[in-house]
């Protein structure tokens, strides 16, 4: 009798510890940002290709989007924690596919940008994405449900503004680049248009 109650109690206290064990796990939140920084600064991108005013409306989409989200406060430079910073590196919109009078009537708009995050009291860069990319087939405006190559933009640049502030506020590895290397294959050029 004594023998089933000590095997009943060991079997118990196994059993115990067992579940104990299983509830009993470290699992700390991912370190996104140094916890100091609180309020960001978005430079203006630079546009470093041949086509006009490609920045503006790609600085105004980020913005728009840090502001959406909210987990950060977005003030002056002067004022700022972090800095996001970034470049317009390449800008490609080429027809794809054509109709029987080889009228375009599909495009692939492809554009690679640069960007780092700065934390303006150790000024050392926190994150950076050398050749984040976004690929983007859109229909010609001339085809029902088509679009203009602006339109086509607008899209491209609210995916980019997901991506940037996905990449800030849900910390490393949310958002990962291509090498520059695959997805430039001729450095030399950097800007192609219809």
């Amino acid at each position: 009798m004594k023998k089933i109650l000590l095997l009943l109690l060991t079997l118990c206290a196994f059993g115990a510890c067992a579940e104990v064990d299983n509830q009993v796990y470290y699992n700390p939140n991912a370190q996104i940002m140094p916890q100091h920084i609180t309020k960001i600064h978005v430079r203006p991108f630079i546009n470093r290709t041949e086509v006009f005013a490609l920045e503006d409306k790609l600085t105004l989409e980020v913005v728009d989007e840090f502001l959406r989200n909210g987990s950060y406060y977005i003030v002056n430079e002067d004022q700022a924690n972090g800095v996001l910073a970034g470049e317009v590196i390449r800008y490609l919109n080429v027809p794809v596919q054509y109709d029987t009078r080889l009228v375009p009537t599909v495009y692939r708009m492809e554009v690679l940008l640069k960007i780092r995050f700065i934390d303006k009291e150790t000024q050392k860069t926190v994150w950076e994405e050398p050749a984040l990319q976004q690929i983007y087939t859109y229909s010609a405006s001339t085809l029902p449900g088509g679009m203009t190559e602006e339109q086509a933009r607008e899209q491209l640049w609210k995916n980019f503004a997901k991506m940037i502030v996905k990449r800030t506020v849900d910390g490393f590895g949310s958002v990962g680049s291509e090498i520059r290397q695959k997805a430039q294959v001729n450095t030399q050029q950097n800007t192609i248009t219809r």
